[in-house]
C-alpha cells in the first residue's frame, strides 16, 4: 500500500494568531521522521500518524496549547511504539489511549502552574495508519472523515458538543447542528481545567482508494458535508492525470487538495482558523 497526502493550516480572514497545529509523522521500532506538508510513501515497513490540534485560551494560551499537544504526541507515541521493536505485543488503542491521556496530564499541569495557562485546552484528532487498519482517537470538535472508493462519505469523529451529540441521536440535522448556539461549547477536551479525559477510540479497515480527511472546525464553517465529499473525490495532489489519463476540467496547475479545500472555507467563511489533512491509500505497484 502506499499513501498520498497533503496538509495545510491558515489563520482565517478575522483572528490574528492561529490556534490551529497539525503533524505528519512515520515510524518504525527505531526511527522517527517528520513528514512534509505534501507527499508519497510506502506503508510497507513504516506506520503513519497524522493529526490536527485546535487550541483554547485566552491570550496566546490558546496557541501554546495546541503545538505542546503536537510536540508532545511527537514525543510520546513513538516511544510507546518502540516497544513493538522489543518483542512487546502492541495494543494500538491502549497507546493511544495514553499518549491522550499523558497530554491531558500535562495541559492540565500547566494550566495550574502558569496564570497565563489558566484553563488552556486543546481538541486533538489522529490517524494511526497501518498495513491493515487506520486506528483513530479523537477529542473535541475538530473531525475525521472516511471516504470510501466506492460509498458515501463518513464522520468517524464525534462532535463533544451538545449540538453533536443531538445530531448523533438523529434529532437535528446537520444544518440545525451548524445554527445551534451552544455548537462551540465542548464537553470533551484536553486539558481546559478538566479533571478527566474520555477519547474515542476506534478503528477502520481500509481498502486501496480509501481516503481520510483529518480538519479543524474551521474549515466546517465554510464547508458543509456535500462539499466534503465533492472535494474529496480530486487528486490529492492535484495532477492533471489519472492512471496516465487527463482529467476533464483540471489543469496543471491546480494545488494540492488541503489547499483548495481552505481556499473555498475561505471564500465561505474564513471566521476561524482551517486546517486540513488529506491522505488517500493507493495500491502499490508490483
Amino acid at each position: 500500500m502506499r499513501l498520498t497526502w497533503s496538509a495545510l493550516t491558515h489563520r482565517g480572514k478575522v483572528r490574528k494568531n492561529n490556534e490551529d497545529a497539525f503533524i505528519g509523522l512515520c515510524f518504525d521500532g527505531h526511527e522517527l521522521h517528520h513528514l512534509g506538508k505534501f507527499g508519497e510513501a510506502s506503508t510497507d515497513a513504516l506506520d503513519f500518524v497524522f493529526a490536527v490540534s485546535d487550541g483554547m485560551g485566552g491570550a496566546q494560551a490558546g496557541e501554546f496549547a495546541s503545538r505542546i499537544t503536537i510536540d508532545k504526541l511527537s514525543r510520546w507515541l513513538p516511544r510507546s511504539f518502540r516497544l513493538s521493536a522489543s518483542g512487546v505485543a502492541l495494543d494500538h488503542t491502549e497507546v493511544l489511549q495514553e499518549v491522550f491521556h499523558a497530554i491531558h496530564a500535562e495541559l492540565v499541569h500547566l494550566g495550574h502552574s502558569y496564570e497565563e495557562c489558566r484553563d488552556m485546552g486543546a481538541t486533538l484528532s489522529l490517524c494511526w495508519i497501518t498495513p491493515q487498519k487506520v486506528f483513530f482517537a479523537h477529542i473535541g470538535d475538530s473531525r475525521i472523515y472516511h471516504l470510501p472508493k466506492s460509498g458515501a462519505l463518513r464522520q468517524l469523529s464525534h462532535d463533544h458538543t451538545h449540538p453533536g451529540w443531538l445530531r448523533r441521536q438523529g434529532k437535528i440535522n446537520e444544518r440545525q447542528a451548524r445554527q445551534h448556539p451552544m455548537k462551540h461549547m465542548l464537553n470533551q477536551a484536553l486539558g481546559a481545567g478538566r479533571q478527566f479525559a474520555d477519547p474515542q477510540l476506534g478503528a477502520v479497515v481500509y481498502e486501496p482508494g480509501d481516503r481520510f480527511l483529518i480538519c479543524s472546525d474551521g474549515l466546517i464553517d465554510g464547508l458543509w458535508d456535500h462539499h466534503l465529499e465533492e472535494f474529496g473525490r480530486e487528486p490529492v495532489l492535484g495532477s492533471n492525470t489519472e492512471n496516465g489519463a487527463p482529467i476533464s476540467g483540471k489543469t496543471a496547475s491546480q494545488p494540492p487538495l488541503a489547499e483548495r479545500l481552505i481556499a473555498e472555507a475561505l471564500d465561505r467563511s474564513g471566521r476561524d482558523n482551517l486546517t486540513a489533512i488529506v491522505i488517500e491509500t493507493t495500491a502499490a505497484q508490483r
